[in-house]
């Protein structure tokens, strides 16, 4: 299927979509919760991850299953199936290079899948604060 707008439209679209998600924000509530303070879209990083603290060097990314085409839950719309394969693909090729950006300088990357905040939330939070903890050392 053809998309039936230009170029330009579709670009304003997308650049439309919120940066942060509701689940992205309930993290950052339950984090901050927590006592941990953090940067939330931190422009100046590459790849702008979802929570950091430069100090520690610690970058957390929150991927949903949607965009960032999750291996369990992957659900691609049926039409116009050649622009969305061809969009997931550059979006898990951006975050492999991301990520290896991270490890190639040294910081703690945490990436979390959104199925797995829906299916146990508090866990999560618990595992992403003994992530912090533990990487502040």
């Amino acid at each position: 299927m053809v998309d039936n707008l230009t170029k330009e439209q579709r670009r304003k679209n997308m650049q439309a979509i919120r940066s942060q998600s509701q689940l992205e924000n309930l993290v950052s509530k339950a984090l901050w919760h927590e006592g941990l303070r953090f940067r939330k879209n931190t422009k100046d990083l590459y790849g702008k991850p979802d929570i950091s603290i430069k100090k520690y060097k610690i970058v957390i990314f929150i991927d949903s299953c949607f965009w960032h085409g999750c291996p369990i839950h992957e659900n691609k719309p049926l039409t116009n199936q050649g622009y969305w394969n061809k969009k997931i693909k550059r979006n898990r090729d951006r975050d492999r290079k991301v990520t290896q950006y991270y490890v190639d300088n040294n910081w703690n990357i945490l990436r979390i899948w959104e199925h797995d905040l829906k299916d146990n939330f508090e866990n999560v939070i618990k595992s992403v604060n003994d992530f912090i903890i533990k990487s502040k050392m």
